[in-house]
Formats: structure tokens, C-alpha cells, sequence
């Protein structure tokens, strides 16, 4: 039996208090929704803007239990939120994405086997879980990088090695866990695809998106007609469309690929819910994918989203707060307000910070999203943001 879509005046919960549940949670107040937000940190951002904020561990029966009966459907905001909790909610009401696609989500072994299972093609790997299977890796795999099974984000977990031997080591530093060796690629291009999936296996996608990353962590994405070929974009949403169906998705899933040297593409990873690298789609697209979020959480229809303006989003790291003012701050490790107003001169620049309340390295506090009227234009000021702020250009 369909079920009946939960209209604005419902209450739409999310575990995790972050900046994407804070998005979440706007763009379901904009709506006209109640919201609530699960999480331990008194001065969690989604926590401070929500209209209930239940403190306490994710794991705790008590605070599950009065996020079920504060909420009418329930999300997560980020992919570590312990599967077994979603699990225990969806037993009393609506979750999506569900607990099962989650834990998929948060096991690199499981995520490479579902990729093989659906034909959707990943870089070669082993996965390495004792001396036995660490014995049996093929040579041909290296040089390769050792990532952990599970809790690796943003470069975390995660160790280049070039033989056996810094292969015994790698695993030896990361504790012995379980990790997954994936064959080192010729990489040209990195990129993600954002789909949103309704119970009613309806399904809308945002265009391929095109992403940098310095040490691990996303730092520019570029989205505009002819950001990479067209072959390659077709390839990568049929593959991110394959993924979603292949895990009878609900919610908002963005898929990550690398581009080879030689034009062909690899799934990297998935996350089951927004994406830094779809934020832009708050400015530059007429439908965000936090709104899609809301809609498939709530069971409302999905419409396609348009690109209306080309866009560059930066990441804004907290160690800006640290280098970009190096003259007034003096280099020191006191943290300085990075200098918004020349920013916010600039045409087309739309500021978001996430109510952090401190600023630390590598910690992300915003991101700078810069539409316009053509690509070129779009790239030129957003390379004039990151010169008065202090990001490398790209």
C-alpha cells in the first residue's frame, strides 16, 4: 500500500547535527515542516536552528525512542550514524534512506561488492581482514591505497603504499582492521553524481559535478554544461542511477567517480544523503538537493532540478580563520574572522557558514558558492575569492 505523503505541518526528524542536517533542517522549515535532530552536541549546528533538539548518543534507546515520537519520518545527515539505530527507528516509523543501504554505505568491502554485483565498474581491490588475506594480495594491485573498511572520510584512514612491505606497515599502523586495497589508477578527473530516489522508484539526478580535492578533502566543485564530456556524463549518471536502483534507495544518494587517463570511469564511493559537493545546487539550481532530501523523506513528488547558473563552490576550511589574515593575525594560532566583506563584493558570491562555533585546521566552517551568467565569468571571480581569502587557486 502507497503510503500518503506527509505535508508541510508534519515533523521531519535527521540523526546528526552537522552542517548538512542544518541545511536539511532549513530547507524543511522553508517548507513549512516542524523539525527535530538527534545529537550529543549541545551546540550542534543542526541542533541550534532545529525546533527540537533530542541530546543524546545515537545509541541511546531513550533518545531514539523520543526522536520517533517527536518525528513523523525520520533521515540521517551522515553515513557513520550506527546503522542498528536506524533500524530500531524504522520499526516505529518512515526512515530514508533505509538501515541496510546505510551499512552498505559505511563498509568499503561491502560498497566494492555491491558495485560487482551491479555490474557498475570500481578500481581493482582486496579486502584485508588477517595475515591470511594480507599474504594473498595480488602483486598486481600495488602500488595501491589501503583504505579502512569503516570511520575513513576526507582522506582519514587512508595510506599510499608501493609494496608488500609498506603494505605489512600500512596495515600494521592502522591497527589491523579490516581495509580494503585498491589498485593505485591513472587518474585525470574526479567527479560525483547526486540521484534522489522516491519510495515510488521515481528518480531525478543533478548534472555531473566536477571536483578537486587537496589531502583527501574536497576543496572546489565546478558545475556547468560541458564541465567534462558528454560521454563521460552519461556514463556517470546511468552508473550513479544503476547504484540507487541496485540498492532500492530511498532518499538522496551522491555517487563519486574518478575519470581515467584514458576517458574511461570508476565508481569511488558513495554517501547516503547530501554531498559537499552538491551544495552549489542551493544557489545555482532551482530545486536544491536538500529540498529533494525533504521530498523523499516526506514522500512528496520529485521534479527534475535545472541548473539555472553556472557555479564554482569553494570549501571553507577553518584553517582560513588561521592563514588567510596571516598580516593582522600574524601567522599565530589565534583565530582571526576571515575578511567577508571583500568577498561579499564580489558579483555573484553567496556566503554559507554553519554555525560552528570555533574554527579549527581542516574542520569545514562554509563554503563560498559563486554563480553568473557564463563559465568563464563564474571562474574568474571565484579565483578572485580564493586570492583575498587564501586558497590556493585551481
Amino acid at each position: 500500500m502507497t503510503q500518503a505523503p506527509l505535508l508541510p505541518g508534519a515533523t521531519l526528524g535527521v540523526m546528526g547535527g552537522g552542517q548538512l542536517g542544518r541545511m536539511f533542517v532549513h530547507a524543511a522549515q522553508s517548507m513549512g515542516y516542524f523539525t527535530a535532530v538527534l545529537d550529543p552536541d549541545a551546540s550542534s549546528p543542526a541542533g541550534r536552528v532545529s525546533h527540537h533538539h533530542v541530546q543524546t548518543d545515537y545509541l541511546d534507546a531513550q533518545g531514539l525512542a523520543e526522536l520517533a515520537r517527536l518525528s513523523d519520518a525520520m533521515t540521517t545527515e551522515f553515513e557513520n550514524v550506527p546503522a542498528p539505530a536506524l533500524a530500531q527507528l524504522a520499526a516505529q516509523r518512515p526512515v530514508a534512506p533505509a538501515a541496510e543501504a546505510v551499512a552498505i554505505a559505511q563498509d568499503r568491502s561491502a560498497e566494492k561488492a555491491h558495485f560487482t554485483r551491479i555490474g557498475v565498474p570500481c578500481a581493482p581491490y582486496a579486502v584485508i581482514t588477517d595475515p591470511a588475506s594480507l599474504d594473498q594480495v595480488s602483486a598486481g594491485l600495488l602500488p595501491g591505497i589501503l583504505k579502512t573498511a569503516r570511520l575513513g572520510y576526507d582522506g582519514k584512514g587512508q595510506v599510499r603504499v608501493r609494496t608488500r612491505e609498506e603494505l605489512v606497515a600500512a596495515w600494521e599502523r592502522l591497527q589491523r582492521v579490516p581495509c580494503v586495497l585498491e589498485q593505485m589508477l591513472p587518474l585525470a578527473d574526479e567527479c560525483s553524481v547526486i540521484v534522489a530516489r522516491g519510495r515510488d522508484g521515481a528518480m531525478v539526478h543533478f548534472p555531473v559535478q566536477h571536483n578537486l580535492h587537496r589531502e583527501g578533502i574536497l576543496a572546489v566543485t565546478t558545475v556547468h554544461e560541458g564541465v567534462l564530456p558528454a560521454a563521460t556524463c552519461e556514463k556517470a549518471v546511468a552508473a550513479a542511477r544503476a547504484v540507487a536502483e541496485g540498492l532500492a534507495y530511498v532518499g538522496v544518494l551522491c555517487v563519486e567517480f574518478f575519470v581515467l587517463q584514458d576517458g574511461s570511469l570508476v565508481v569511488n564511493e558513495i554517501a547516503p544523503r547530501p554531498h559537499n559537493s552538491g551544495h552549489y545546487s542551493i544557489d545555482a539550481c532551482d530545486v536544491s538537493q536538500f529540498d529533494l532530501q525533504v521530498r523523499t523523506l516526506a514522500g512528496l513528488p520529485l521534479v527534475a532540478p535545472r541548473l539555472h547558473s553556472p557555479s564554482v563552490m569553494l570549501n571553507l576550511l577553518g584553517d582560513l580563520w588561521f592563514d588567510a589574515n596571516a598580516q593582522r593575525a600574524q601567522a599565530s594560532a589565534e583565530a582571526v574572522t576571515p575578511p567577508w566583506d571583500a568577498v561579499l563584493a564580489l558579483p555573484g558570491v553567496h556566503l554559507h557558514l554553519y554555525g560552528k562555533l570555533k574554527a579549527a585546521r581542516a574542520r569545514k566552517m562554509g563554503h563560498l558558492t559563486v554563480t553568473g551568467a557564463t563559465p568563464e565569468a563564474v571562474r574568474a571571480t571565484a579565483l578572485q575569492a580564493a586570492a583575498i581569502l587564501g586558497i590556493a587557486p585551481f
